[in-house]
């Protein structure tokens, strides 16, 4: 089926990445429409105020209108499996993502990073480490930063030196052939499994990372991290061992242990001011992908030692009571979870009282088991989905259905004794209850300050 002359690019999805698609478009004079299954998508009145003649579908989707398009720009929202996009993929109609549009525009060198868990930590340690080598770059992708912009926005700015990207698995499925100079899979836990029927499914849209990259970075400790097929690639590797020859990882030496490139200590762990063995593995990748780039070892080692940390990502809130509170909003999936309490339970002196619950996303839960019956002396749960996440506990563990945050707080206070911390790391998303999950991290501390 060949579009009309009169046919018109298709964003499908508005939201913040639909927006930055329709400010691109504008900026090349190019016609284009926007479609949104919701009445009231995140953006609308931005978008009524800066495209007031753009024709906007609302409120369902048509299949005329998506098998009718020259081209449909998909925002990650939106599955390929939606049926009407299946309809229009299946009569031909091009179909692309702000991320393939990006990588086809763009003349500079582009680091990608994708993963289940610490993209965004990697990339804003990386974004550190680069501001202290004074490099002309850009950050953007599915990264929520100040700092930060959806990637065709990145456009519409002077060109940079080099690209920093965070990518999701949505938004891989869209892109062709990334080309990037340096890419990295993190790792890979259950998520997002209401969008993808099986694990392997949800890895091989997030090995699309690796098509026709130039160099790679690898977590030697997640055999999901390497890129597929028999091709060998320039590799940086990082791991909890000791390094190999080409690599990062963990030295000890006089009861200190060290993060280090092959054989040279970089700092000690106790330098750092962010904590837990996922963290470590984050400073390892962004250290890695700036070795790939060009840093040298004294600029990273100033950068990472000052580096604080990000909000909603076991944030410290404050204590009351000789109780420590820590905001993990962000942690929306399992492995997100699972890695936060690891890494407190090292931390602190008592136990962890858990407030986790939300849209399950059709996650397995079964992984949280140990490391609550390791760490935790209660759950406290919340949301549409708690008595789901209770289930896969067991049956001896101490739980409590809280009503709302400040009820979930006010419990933990109550149960908790000094030394103890409490830990909202929800394990999943948080649209039921709250906007989204930096709104459900205010929620928290909101709660947290009215108990002091």
């Amino acid at each position: 089926m060949h579009p009309s002359a009169s046919a018109k690019k298709l964003v499908a999805g508005l939201g913040v990445t639909g927006l930055s698609c329709a400010r691109y478009l504008a900026s090349r004079g190019e016609a284009f429409m926007v479609t949104d299954s919701r009445l009231e998508p995140p953006g609308l009145a931005q978008f009524l105020t800066d495209f007031p003649s753009v024709e906007i579908e609302l409120g369902g989707f048509r299949e005329e209108t998506f098998v009718s398009a020259s081209e449909i720009i998909v925002s990650p929202g939106v599955s390929l499996k939606t049926p009407q996009l299946a309809a229009a993929i299946a009569a031909g109609v091009p179909i692309t993502g702000d991320i393939d549009i990006f990588s086809k525009t763009v003349k500079a060198p582009i680091v990608a990073v994708t993963g289940s868990n610490g993209k965004s930590t990697v990339v804003e340690i990386l974004a550190a480490i680069l501001d202290r080598a004074e490099k002309n770059y850009g950050l953007g992708g599915n990264l929520d930063s100040q700092n930060a912009k959806p990637a065709l926005d990145l456009l519409l700015d002077s060109p940079r030196e080099l690209y920093v990207l965070e990518i999701s698995s949505f938004q891989l499925e869209t892109t062709a052939s990334l080309g990037a100079e340096v890419a990295a899979l993190l790792n890979l836990s259950a998520d997002h499994m209401d969008r993808y029927a099986t694990m392997d499914e949800y890895l091989k849209a997030k090995q699309r990372v690796f098509t026709a990259c130039h160099r790679v970075v690898i977590n030697r400790d997640d055999a999901n991290s390497y890129p597929p097929g028999d091709e060998v690639l320039p590799s940086i590797d990082f791991g909890f061992g000791r390094p190999s020859a080409n690599g990062l990882g963990l030295l000890e030496e006089e009861n200190d242990q060290y993060l280090a490139y092959q054989f040279e200590k970089i700092v000690s762990v106790n330098e750092l001011k962010i904590f837990g063995q996922h963290n470590i593995a984050n400073m390892l990748a962004a250290i890695g992908l700036a070795l790939a780039v060009g840093v040298d070892l004294n600029s990273i080692r100033k950068a990472i030692t000052e580096f604080p940390g990000l909000p909603h990502r076991c944030q410290w809130v404050g204590s009351v009571a000789g109780v420590d509170f820590y905001n993990d909003s962000k942690g929306t999936n399992v492995g997100a979870t699972v890695a936060a309490v690891e890494g407190l339970g090292h931390h602190i002196e008592g136990h962890i009282i858990l407030i986790a619950g939300g849209v399950s996303k059709g996650a397995d839960f079964k992984t949280l088991t140990p490391v609550i019956n390791r760490w935790g002396k209660e759950v406290i749960l919340i949301g549409q989905d708690a008595m789901e996440l209770a289930e896969h506990l067991d049956s001896d563990t101490q739980t409590y259905f809280a009503q709302d945050m400040q009820d979930a707080v006010e419990v933990a206070l109550e149960h908790a004794v000094t030394g103890d911390a409490v830990l909202l790391s929800p394990a999943c998303a948080s649209f039921d209850m709250f906007d989204n999950y930096r709104h459900r991290g205010q929620s928290f501390i909101q709660s947290v300050e009215q108990l002091q």
